[in-house]
């Protein structure tokens, strides 16, 4: 279809390349790298998990396989891509089909610095027509799902009418979601971290898009914390997008899979999760040592680095404090013997755990 042709809100049935995923944990600088993603997919074989943003450039002139590489347990994978130019997201999004990945994202939402003097990001939510071309382009160039990630408004274009138009315009070149963070973003004024939570969070709006738009596939994002919050949501959109809260308390996603993927696999268990997580600790320490040894620049990721997504695998529960405690231990100085001491402790923090739960109980 011709993406510049007003598109008909009622077409029906809803198209869309791939299935779309109830769940999915959000793209996060500094926090959704390799490392955390393969704890993740311990935990829950289903949520679609996304990379860190990836610019343009480091995607077309970077090391690929520190930029981009993954280990196959990661799928569902999806990339998300910084840019606005049309040519250089359909080069990535070639590269990103042609690596594996199962979808690739345009980040329209991040306000920091970095994407404002790029001018991609969520400065990209007041040109729609270059995300429309960009989308047609990244279209073009593959078969994967092309997606937009967004907020709900952006400085002065923060009325509901101001999203929808965006969304009109972007919709007419088909991408096969629209994630929408439902809180507008400052691009003066707020750090990236204060546009997280500052302002106020906006749900009703989003669902009114998703009734307004049937042709379109919507996922919200922002603010939820638990599953029976993301099957509210489920209610009224497509699919939900958790952020800070996957990170804060991984363990929340241990039901996902049952819960709204039909799974019948059992639920994971903490000890259990730990072990695994720590054969990769271990490959990763060993590849390290291996580079030292060649000679290399690269010494690949630090103990804290290995580490950090395992710090929260205990929140809410009895002795987290000293599970975050041993960590920062092993973070300065990672025995072999300390790290694998850790699934022996995690085994006696759920025993400690279910203690309490039937205590509370009884």
């Amino acid at each position: 279809m011709d993406p510049r042709a007003p598109l008909e809100h009622d077409r029906a049935p809803r198209q869309r390349r791939g299935r779309v995923r109830p769940v999915s944990v959000a793209p996060m600088m500094d926090r959704t790298d390799r490392h955390f993603r393969r704890l993740m997919r311990l935990i829950t074989r289903h949520t679609l998990l996304y990379t860190e943003m990836v610019t343009c450039p480091a995607v077309l002139h970077g090391d690929r396989e520190h930029i981009l590489g993954y280990h196959p347990s990661e799928h569902p994978l999806a990339l998300q891509l910084g840019g606005d130019d049309p040519e250089a997201l359909a080069a990535c999004a070639r590269i990103a089909a042609e690596l594996g990945y199962d979808e690739v994202n345009i980040n329209v939402g991040c306000p920091s610095d970095r994407v404002q003097s790029g001018n991609f990001g969520v400065c990209l939510m007041k040109d729609p027509a270059r995300v429309r071309d960009c989308v047609v382009a990244m279209r073009e160039a593959v078969e994967l799902p092309v997606t937009v990630k967004h907020r709900i408004g952006v400085d002065e274009l923060d009325r509901y009418e101001d999203m929808l138009h965006f969304v009109d315009v972007v919709a007419a070149a088909e991408p096969d979601l629209f994630t929408v963070h439902a809180r507008k973003a400052w691009l003066q004024g707020l750090s990236p971290k204060q546009n997280r939570n500052v302002p106020p969070l906006r749900y009703a709006e989003v669902h009114r898009l998703a009734r307004e738009r049937p042709g379109v596939f919507v996922e919200i994002n922002g603010g939820f914390k638990t599953a029976d919050a993301i099957a509210e949501q489920l209610e009224r959109v497509d699919a939900v997008m958790l952020g800070r809260a996957a990170w804060d308390d991984p363990w929340l996603f241990a039901a996902v899979d049952q819960r709204f993927f039909a799974s019948e696999a059992p639920a994971p268990t903490r000890p259990a999760v730990v072990e695994a997580y720590l054969e990769h600790v271990h490959e990763q320490l060993a590849m390290a040592r291996a580079r030292v040894e060649a000679g290399s620049r690269y010494k690949g990721p630090s103990a804290t680095i290995l580490l950090r997504p395992i710090m929260n695998l205990f929140t809410g529960r009895p002795g987290a404090k000293r599970w975050k405690r041993t960590l920062n231990e092993l973070c300065q100085r990672p025995t072999r013997e300390g790290l694998d001491a850790l699934p022996a402790f995690a085994v006696e923090l759920e025993a400690e755990g279910a203690a309490r739960d039937r205590a509370r109980a009884s």
